[in-house]
């Protein structure tokens, strides 16, 4: 067979494997990039795409299309059996570049982010067509056996990034399986066209609606008109005979009928879904890296799926491209797994507590949770057990690429935090201020080291700082935060101008006119903060002494793993409320007790909370509060 060669080969054309592309092609690497697909995907699959994800999306240029065409959004109501019980109201405010989250089609977001790919390398279009037959890697690269429409070839990649989806093929060629929980529930899932019916955007969960009892309903609302509508099966429902448009359209009919929507509307696209939570024990498998849904299938519950293969994406681009380059070690790629791995723990417990509304595993949680929904909107820790716990930004506190603090502060952005894009006014190397973000202000590629000046000392630290930084061997920008732009040509100016001045890209400094970024970074004890290239905390400095910097940027580069495996993390720690651990307890000791002993467990439960109550007359209002509910 031919044979041709890569620095790096990406698998899968999806979100995950497009921006994996161009994260790689914007460090000047050429990635080759295959897909079994003919071309873009046409359902509208995922989404939801979480503020974060568009902050990345900003970042690899592809942000101005997603908002202009996706429909912000940061709120929803919970009903049960027609009666509003919880209202999610997630923060968000003028001062916010983006909305909490935009719905978008996967269609629009496969083409934005394609036509992002081609602006940065047209030669690394999408090889659609493209099968990987089978694969083998030694210690010097990886060897796909690609099968095209014109014929078969090998393509030998230095490394491999699989970004080929749930059904991963370069997962099964390894030998490698998913491990985790497969939750018994089904969701049908449909879009319709609602042509001239405005709906706000927002998330609408219905529980045991009268167009579907028994069961739960989500809608969202994307653009063009398109409403989306996931229903649950029952489980003796058969999934193919549910999937029929003549039972899918029934369905749909009655829930619209009970909203009220009376227009003519159509089925456009309908599938089924099952709440999987699963992951690889490692991403890194050799010169193989897996992202995604290759790596990790999370239920939708909380739309952490495709927000979480996005960061994925955006936090192994710099590193591989970093490795494949010879400027760092490949343990820099063990990070990226550890904390990918550790995200995926946190998304599998916060899913996992949605689960038990969304989808209960059993008949204990089947009760708890409707005796969750009974006593919800007269009660507000029954409300707010709802909360669906949205995707959200995460913290890499854990990692051992990030520099800990000397004396541990939870003040200020911690390492491992993501930079807080607040507004900003920028002052770009020209000296023409701007208002914008503090994302716009950072520099396209490599490492950014934010100097609060005045708590510096003042300006004249900036120059010895920045000659001490110049041969840190990887791109590192100086970026200075002022309270007062300095004058053109004086004393203050000069010091600024030379410190950044012949660096590309970026701003020459940020203006800080009111002390918002300073109070925010806790910049009177941490004048200095180390921002990876993926816009996350590296490490924060009480002073100016190049020595610690550098040793951070050399622990970001190759990160000291202590013995441990390189390829394992352990279940990270999500908290819960103790309504939360409540639920959980009773609903699992119902699961033990079975359905001929949960009337007496529950029944000697509440003697026994009776008692340790304590006070008769509020055992008294709370059993009146009970009874009041059916």
């Amino acid at each position: 067979m031919p044979q041709e060669t890569a620095e790096v080969a990406v698998v899968g054309a999806g979100p995950v494997g497009l921006i994996a592309a161009i994260e790689l092609a914007r460090a000047g690497l050429r990635p080759v990039l295959l897909d079994a697909k003919d071309g873009i995907a046409w359902s509208s699959r995922a989404i939801c795409i979480s503020r974060r994800s568009q902050e990345i999306l900003d970042r690899i240029g592809a942000g101005a299309a997603f908002a202009a065409k996706g429909l912000g959004w940061s709120g929803g109501r919970t009903f049960y059996r027609g009666r509003e019980v919880f209202r999610l109201e997630m923060p968000s405010g003028a001062q916010d570049r983006h909305a909490p989250f935009i719905n978008i089609q996967q269609f629009y977001t496969e083409q934005f982010l394609l036509d992002a790919l081609l602006a940065v390398a047209p030669a690394c279009a999408p090889r659609w067509g493209h099968r990987v037959a089978g694969a083998r890697q030694d210690a010097d690269g990886v060897s796909l056996e690609v099968i095209g429409p014109d014929g078969g070839y090998t393509l030998r990649a230095g490394w491999v990034v699989a970004a080929d989806g749930g059904r991963s093929a370069l997962r099964e060629a390894f030998g490698l399986a998913l491990h985790g929980t497969a939750y018994e529930s089904r969701y049908l899932i449909a879009d319709i066209e609602v042509p001239g019916v405005d709906r706000p955007v927002e998330r609408n969960v219905w529980f045991d609606p009268p167009s579907n009892p028994g069961s739960t309903v989500i809608l969202h609302v994307q653009p063009d008109h398109v409403w989306r509508i996931d229903y649950q099966l029952r489980d003796d429902e058969d999934g193919d005979k549910a999937l029929r448009e003549e039972n899918v359209t029934a369905r749909l009919a009655a829930q619209l009928d009970m909203m009220g929507v009376r227009a003519p509307w159509r089925l456009v696209w309908r599938s089924l879904y099952k709440a999987l939570a699963l992951s690889l024990e490692a991403y890194r498998h050799g010169r193989v890296v897996f992202a995604g849904d290759a790596a990790h299938l999370v239920p939708i519950f909380g739309v952490r799926g495709l927000n979480s293969g996005i960061d994925d994406a955006h936090n192994l681009g710099w590193k591989l491209a970093l490795v494949a380059r010879g400027a760092a070690p490949a343990a820099l790629l063990d990070s990226y797994s550890l904390e990918r791995r550790r995200v995926t723990a946190e998304n599998h417990a916060q899913a996992t507590r949605s689960t038990w509304f969304m989808s209960p595993p059993g008949a204990g949680f089947r009760l708890m949770r409707d005796a969750a929904l009974e006593l919800a909107g007269a009660h507000a820790f029954a409300s707010a057990l709802l909360n669906p716990r949205q995707s959200a930004a995460h913290v890499y506190d854990a990692s051992p690429a990030v520099t800990p603090d000397a004396v541990p502060c939870a003040e200020g952005v911690v390492p491992g935090a993501g930079l807080p894009n607040l507004p900003a006014t920028i002052v770009g190397p020209a000296g023409a201020p701007t208002a914008g973000f503090l994302q716009d202000a950072l520099p396209p590629l490599g490492f950014t080291l934010l100097a609060f000046v005045e708590a510096l000392g003042g300006p004249r630290a900036l120059a010895p700082l920045a000659a001490a930084l110049a041969g840190a061997g990887v791109p590192l920008r100086l970026l200075p935060v002022l309270r007062d732009a300095p004058v053109a040509g004086g004393a203050v100016g000069g010091a600024v101008g030379g410190a950044v001045g012949g660096a590309a890209g970026g701003a020459g400094y940020v203006v800080d006119a009111d002390g918002t970024l300073a109070a925010r970074f806790a910049a009177a004890q941490f004048p200095l903060t180390l921002l990876r290239p993926d816009e996350h905390v590296a490490a924060r400095f009480a002073g100016a002494d190049p020595a610690p910097i550098l040793a951070a940027l050399d622990r970001a580069l190759a990160p000291p793993f202590g013995g441990a495996p390189a390829t394992g993390t352990a279940a990270a720690a999500v908290s819960a409320t103790a309504t939360e651990r409540g639920f959980e307890a009773i609903s699992r000791a119902l699961e033990t007790a079975g359905p001929e002993g949960a009337a007496g467990l529950l029944a000697r439960l509440a003697l026994l909370l009776a008692e340790e109550l304590g006070d008769a007359d509020r055992v008294l209002r709370c059993v009146a509060a009970a009874a009041a509910t059916r």
